[in-house]
């Protein structure tokens, strides 16, 4: 069965791990190329977009894929809108691993945002110590708010054209543990942390640092992101597969 996994994501690298594995399943991981330099993986790959909905369903069709896996990040809506479109016009099944969002737990000091923009405008006029947990594409929106001192954490280095004044930024990857967080945290005298909900384990150990520090942390709400039959795991998502009964929309 020849399967479209839409990646980027450490569900997507468990799959392609699982996948290689799998005599059943011929695997092609697409990521969106926002990664210069993404970790090797045990399936073909390719890099690049699609060319929207209809770009991705030629694409579909031309390569023969009998089945797409959206395990894409849980901020990456219009890959997923795109797919949800393509796969219902070819009638191709579409299996979405959708990440548990993180809960607030007593003594999470959270205040819940609707976009970037919108956490750029709670920081307030007076100077803080933020630490900006988002990816690089989105840091050029705290230029707005230049009055803040930035740290961010990127595994590339951003565009620094329209960058906030003043920014440090950290190139790292993760994932992070809690000694790591409290000495970023501790040694870079961060008093407030701006993060999406992104879920999972590999980059929770801020929040609860943040927790255990007491200090406040800008949450920006996850978009309405599209999805097909839902699961919350690679190996759930595998599992899937076989319980749809896949037929292959073109007969072979």
């Amino acid at each position: 069965m020849r399967l479209l996994i839409l990646g980027g994501t450490t569900e997507a690298s468990a799959l392609a791990r699982l996948l290689s594995n799998d005599a059943r399943h011929e695997a092609i991981l697409s990521l969106a190329g926002r990664t210069a330099n993404p970790r090797a993986q045990p399936i073909a790959t390719r890099v690049g977009g699609f060319g929207g909905a209809a770009g991705l369903a030629q694409w579909l069709e031309a390569e023969r894929i009998d089945a797409v896996i959206d395990a894409t990040h849980p901020y990456a809506d219009q890959i997923s809108r795109n797919a949800v479109e393509a796969c219902a016009q070819l009638g191709v099944p579409l299996v979405s691993i959708v990440r548990p969002a993180w809960q607030a737990e007593p003594g999470d000091r959270w205040q819940i945002v609707a976009d970037v923009n919108a956490a750029a405008r709670v920081l307030g006029p007076t100077p803080r110590r933020v630490f900006l947990s988002l990816g690089r594409q989105e840091l050029h929106l705290f230029a707005a708010a230049s009055q803040h001192h930035y740290v961010a954490r990127s595994v590339d280095a951003p565009d620094p054209s329209g960058l906030p004044p003043d920014l440090v930024v950290l190139q790292a990857r993760g994932p992070f543990d809690l000694d790591a967080e409290r000495t970023l945290l501790r040694d870079r005298n961060i008093d407030i942390v701006v993060s999406k909900n992104s879920g999972g384990d590999a980059t929770y150990a801020k929040i609860a640092v943040a927790r255990e520090f007491g200090l406040p942390v800008v949450m920006i709400a996850r978009p309405d992101k599209p999805a097909g039959d839902v699961v919350t795991s690679p190996q759930d998502a595998i599992d899937r597969l076989a319980q749809i009964g896949l037929r292959s929309p073109r007969g072979v």
